[in-house]
This record gives structure tokens, C-alpha cells and sequence, in this order.
């Protein structure tokens, strides 16, 4: 079996230290990159745009499948994370499917049952407010039809917005908490999402971040690099009959910043207390970080 291994490991560093795979690795700024190619700052919006237009309809079979199921665990551990509360305006960004909103509204409702005894139940429903917003209308006519299969559809709690992360249509210090999950990541300019969240933010809101980040474990960094690059697009290719979507997914992810880095990123936006927990070895990592 170690033998096994260690063939299986020079393979990939063949593949990986390739003139190909480093001339990749040299293209410079995220906020110019579309996967591993270059574009220009005013294609990535479209280009994304266009992705997930194309994934919409099979976008939650796919993260079953890549995931083997794990991201409603690793969605579960970033609202925990979050500790929601009844009376609460949070905002949700990249989140038009509603699966993160889903829960948040789940958790609210187990803790309403407790704050009932002091505030009646229509006081409480008014008074909260999770707005879900996504750039891209495919993804959020998903989420809406998700939420009347739930029967949430006429919930005055749950609003849908279209909307850009970069330049987001809220008030300044108007939201409790902003979540993000497996969205930041396809931005053109990170520092302005960021700086938008902050701004959003009240005085004591947490900013949660779930990102597909990166694995350090030498062995498993590299079965997941093959897994990553050999079956995701190939899964995407047989059951969503589009490989170049999921090409890109595992492409932005090896362009996305490190966690460290990330994590500076989120402090120079002027959060504090900023801190990332990794889940299984780094394949995703939850951020967080504190407007004072």
C-alpha cells in the first residue's frame, strides 16, 4: 500500500511541476483570473454569471455528489457558527439556492419556540429578516421554488434579492449577520466583498465565510488534487452534460488565497477577532470575524 502511495505521489508531482501546470500557476492577480485564464475585469462578472446560469438546475445534485453529502454538514457548522436569533436582519450573499437561509430560518424557529413565552409569535416573524441575495436570477428562481416546496413561500422573514456582493443595496450598520458559502471565491474583486460586508454590518455583527479552500496533508493534498481534476468535471460532464463549469469550479479554487491569507484579507477590512476552522484537512474552511 505504500508503495502504492508513493507511485501514485511522483505521478501527480510529474503532473503538477509540468511547463503547463507552473505556466498556470504564474498568472498574477485573482481579480484577473478566470480559473487558470486570464480575462479582463469586466468579462469575470459574465463569465461567472454564465457558470452558474448553466449549473443552476442540477446545482444541488452536484454538491451532493462532490461532496458525498458533506456540504450540508460543513452549511450546519457555519450557522451554528452563527447562532441565530429570533428578531434578527441577517443577510445571506451568494446564497439564491436558500440552503444556507433554509437553516438560519430553522434554527430561528427552535429558538422562537423558547421566546415565545415572553413575545407573541407575529411580533416575532415581523421583526425578522434574512435576506438572500445572488447575483445571478437562475440560482435564486431555484431557491423560491425550494421555498414553496417548504411552504415558506409566503414567509414576510425570507426575502429574495438580486444583487451584487461587490456593491451590495443595503444600509450601512443594518444587518446582524452575513454569511457567504462557496460565493466570495467568484467574485472579481474579494476586497470589495469584503469591505461591503463590513460595511453592512452593525456594531457586534459576525461575518461567517464557507469557501472550498486548501489542503496541506502531503497525501491527501494530492488524491485530492486528482480527484479534483480527473472526476469532479468528469461528474459534471455526465450528469449536469457540462464539463467546462465544473473545470472552472476546481480551477478558482486552487486561485483562491490561501486560509492565512484569506484571513488577512478579512482584517484589513477592518474586522477583528478573525479566525478559520478547517474542516476535512482543508478542503473547505469556515472564516469569521467581528465588526467592533
Amino acid at each position: 500500500m505504500a508503495t502504492a502511495f508513493r507511485s501514485l505521489a511522483r505521478a501527480m508531482r510529474r503532473t503538477m511541476f509540468s511547463p503547463l501546470y507552473a505556466s498556470r500557476m504564474m498568472l498574477h492577480s485573482h481579480a484577473t483570473s478566470f480559473g487558470y485564464k486570464e480575462v479582463r475585469e469586466e468579462e469575470k462578472s459574465q463569465l461567472v454569471g454564465n457558470v452558474f446560469t448553466s449549473v443552476a438546475s442540477n446545482y444541488d445534485l452536484m454538491n451532493d455528489l462532490m461532496s458525498a453529502g458533506l456540504h450540508r454538514l460543513w452549511k450546519d457548522r457555519l450557522v451554528s457558527k452563527l447562532s441565530p436569533f429570533p428578531g434578527m436582519k441577517h443577510l445571506d450573499v451568494a446564497g439564491g439556492t436558500g440552503d444556507v437561509a433554509f437553516r438560519i430560518l430553522d434554527s430561528i424557529n427552535s429558538e422562537k419556540r423558547q421566546a415565545l413565552q415572553d413575545s407573541p409569535e407575529d411580533s416575532l416573524l415581523e421583526e425578522t429578516q434574512i435576506y438572500v441575495c445572488d447575483i445571478n436570477p437562475n440560482m435564486l428562481n431555484v431557491g423560491k421554488k425550494r421555498a414553496q416546496e417548504r411552504g415558506l413561500s409566503e414567509v414576510r422573514s425570507l426575502v429574495w434579492v438580486e444583487g451584487d456582493a461587490e456593491a451590495l443595496n443595503f444600509d450601512d450598520n443594518s444587518m446582524d449577520g452575513y454569511t457567504i458559502a462557496f460565493g466570495i471565491r467568484n467574485v472579481t474583486h474579494i476586497e470589495k466583498a469584503l469591505a461591503e460586508a463590513h460595511r453592512v454590518l452593525k456594531r457586534g455583527g459576525r461575518f461567517l465565510c464557507l469557501e472550498l479552500s486548501h489542503v496541506d496533508v502531503p497525501i491527501f493534498k494530492e488524491l485530492y488534487d486528482m480527484y479534483s481534476f480527473s472526476v469532479i468535471p468528469a461528474v459534471g460532464e455526465l450528469v449536469a452534460g457540462d464539463r467546462e463549469s465544473y473545470q472552472y469550479l476546481v480551477e478558482s479554487i486552487r486561485r483562491f488565497p490561501p486560509q492565512e491569507k484569506f484571513a488577512s484579507m478579512i482584517a484589513d477590512a477592518g474586522f477583528q477577532k478573525v479566525e478559520y476552522e478547517n474542516l476535512v484537512g482543508g478542503v473547505v474552511a469556515i472564516h469569521s470575524g467581528l465588526k467592533f
